[in-house]
């Protein structure tokens, strides 16, 4: 499939590899200067409830503030250390999801970073999570 055929307007794919992949893709646009991150739903990403898996949702959460934290550590590498999520509604297969990160501080090992999750209905999920940056200072075993 093409972008066009899996984006909405104005979105465009990331390119990842791994997890991603498989609740993906993963899209992004840029709204007044911010970079906004959005994934959109389908059956398999429901419960048997009809709606989205919270797995999902926090597996979202995490690559996106990841891939924030990223950015914000000039691209050295991040590891998640810890990361609180809290459930604030529901999205339902087919629902169109919007992620937005923001940084709360860095310091030279750590990035502190917030996020939440959207739909069209309300808010779905939040979090609050702790990034290690891991710099490689020998090459892997």
């Amino acid at each position: 499939m093409t972008d066009a055929e899996t984006s909405p307007d104005g979105w465009k794919t990331v390119r990842a590899d791994g997890y991603v992949d498989l609740i993906g893709p993963l899209l992004r646009r840029t709204i007044g200067g911010e970079t906004v991150y959005g994934l959109q739903t389908a059956e398999k990403h429901r419960n048997f409830l009809g709606l989205v898996h919270g797995g999902v949702l926090t597996g979202l959460l995490d690559q996106v503030l990841a891939v924030v934290a990223w950015n914000a550590a000039d691209r050295a590498p991040t590891v998640t250390v810890q990361m609180d999520t809290r459930f604030l509604g529901a999205a339902k297969a087919g629902d169109f999801l919007e992620v937005h990160a923001r940084l709360r501080h860095a310091t030279r090992s750590l990035i502190f970073i917030d996020g939440d999750i959207s739909s069209r209905t309300g808010p779905i999920a939040a979090a609050s999570a702790v990034m290690k940056i891991a710099r490689q200072t020998e090459a892997p075993r």
